[in-house]
């Protein structure tokens, strides 16, 4: 049933095909054969979901948050009860290892349970008046109508973060993942209409992301739009966003510095920084992107971690034991080696991989590849590789390491490692980044912030602060007789 999954829009309550019958194919990027197919939306199914939202709206904002917070638990149930399903699903549309995808729906599974707990604790405030007869209050109000956009590598996840928010502060939402990873999103959808979400308030449209997209920014009647991606696209949802004054979040990608400090074994860094490099096989808007090892370890870093990543197994996401799974499309493919040709072209050296597995003629395969003699000017350090690309250099002193860290206009994450706690706040705090992990590459967990800053977006998703997005504050000023 999986190598051949059905996708429709749902929208309204009702799953339903396109208007004009259009459908895409979805690929195995192991094999690179049809796995599913999708609806096409045109413009007019993304208005009749963004009608459908704006009517369900006027009921499911006056929903008591605690009926709300019981749709949300049981969808985190259903989600968890079907999760083996659901990774398969990913695994076959975006090639990640079984246990990879598993994870990931799990980590869905706590992120809306954690939201059907703050849905109950969306408190206001209220403060004496400048009289005795005076009250000030702060109340906070669902926005409306959400339009969300989603990007390919973490699909069930992503989702989640977007949905779970908005649900749980009285919004409703009109919802587009990207096309790999469609399956699994309607699986994620289907949780929430079987966990009681009234008709209306969760809409999914799939296809051609311009033609939603635009729909989506001309219509008034969406008040704000969520979106996981690429900076030239959020920079131009941004723009259009201005002519209707949507409220605006944006997570847009980063090229996370590493910075491995003088007084750490550098041979458990390198197997802590391999583990987390090939994580979805490097395509993970948190990667670990930038090696800056101190100049005393860097053969032995570098030679354990290069050593570590040779050694994992590439494979379909559905063979017992794959580490590694292909990169996502062709053009994600074409891009790491592009990248990488240009690398070994301005000088640096491949220490392993820099090529596509010899044995593998089908799927979009590429071996993970980390360089060494790395120059802060070479475009590997200064555009996000995306894929499992792991440039290595050296420094020798703290303000040198933070400012070529800091150099770029990313700034979603930032590791380090040392057994120094003085050093680790110093250098946690000297990174622009929004989120830092000390000697762990965990960067994202239900009960925490999750975003960045600079031209990796703003506006946060997970944790309390996640809720905020999605409320505005209304002042309530009462004068008592």
């Amino acid at each position: 049933m999986a190598e051949n999954y059905h996708t429709d829009l749902y929208i309204d309550g009702a799953w339903h095909p396109a208007m004009a019958g259009g459908r895409i194919d979805i690929l195995d990027p192991a094999t690179e054969e049809v796995v599913a197919t999708a609806a096409q939306a045109e413009r007019a199914d993304v208005e009749a979901a963004i009608a459908a939202a704006q009517q369900a709206f006027q009921t499911w904002r006056k929903v008591p948050a605690w009926d709300r917070s019981k749709v949300l638990r049981k969808a985190a149930m259903l989600l968890e009860e079907r999760a083996d399903r659901i990774a398969r699903l990913l695994t076959l549309e975006c090639g990640k290892p079984l246990g990879q995808a598993r994870a990931e729906v799990i980590s869905a599974v706590e992120l809306i349970d954690w939201y059907a707990d703050e849905a109950r604790r969306i408190f206001g405030q209220t403060l004496p008046g400048r009289g005795a007869d005076n009250r000030f209050m702060t109340i906070y109000e669902p926005v409306g109508v959400v339009g969300a956009f989603t990007a390919w590598n973490f699909p069930v996840v992503l989702q989640a973060r977007k949905i779970a928010p908005a649900l749980a502060t009285g919004c409703t939402i009109v919802t587009r993942p990207a096309e790999e990873g469609t399956s699994s999103v309607a699986e994620l959808v289907k949780c929430f209409i079987d966990a009681g979400a009234p008709k209306g308030t969760v809409n999914l449209v799939t296809g051609t992301p311009e033609v939603i997209s635009e729909a989506i920014m001309d219509s008034d009647v969406v008040r704000k739009v969520t979106f996981t991606g690429s900076i030239p696209v959020g920079q131009h949802l941004m723009r259009r966003a201005a002519d209707t004054v949507k409220r605006m979040s944006m997570e847009l990608g980063g090229h996370a510095p590493v910075i491995i400090h003088e007084d750490v074994d550098p041979v458990t860094a390198a197997l802590a920084s391999a583990a987390g490099k090939s994580r979805n096989n490097g395509q993970v808007c948190v990667s670990p992107t930038r090696f800056y090892v101190h100049k005393k370890h860097e053969q032995a870093f570098t030679d354990a971690f290069a050593g570590a990543l040779a050694g994992m197994k590439i494979g379909h996401g559905l063979e017992a034991g794959t580490e590694i799974g292909p990169l996502v499309n062709r053009k994600r493919l074409a891009f790491v080696e592009e990248m990488v040709e240009q690398t070994k072209a301005e000088g640096a050296r491949v220490v392993t991989g820099g090529k596509r597995p010899a044995d593998m003629n089908q799927g979009y395969f590429f071996e993970p590849t980390v360089f060494s003699d790395v120059r802060d000017d070479m475009r590997v350090m200064n555009d996000e590789p995306f894929g499992p690309i792991a440039p290595v250099t050296t420094f020798e002193s703290f303000d040198e390491v933070i400012g070529r860290a800091n150099s770029l206009s990313y700034g979603l994450a930032g590791y380090v490692f040392t057994g120094n706690q003085k050093l680790a706040q110093a250098t946690a705090e000297a990174l622009r980044t929004g989120i830092v992990g000390v000697n762990t590459f965990a960067a994202a967990t239900a009960e925490m912030p999750f975003g960045g800053v600079n031209h990796s977006g703003f506006g946060r998703e997970n944790g309390s602060q996640g809720l905020y997005d999605y409320l505005d504050a209304k002042f309530v000023n009462i004068a008592y007789g």
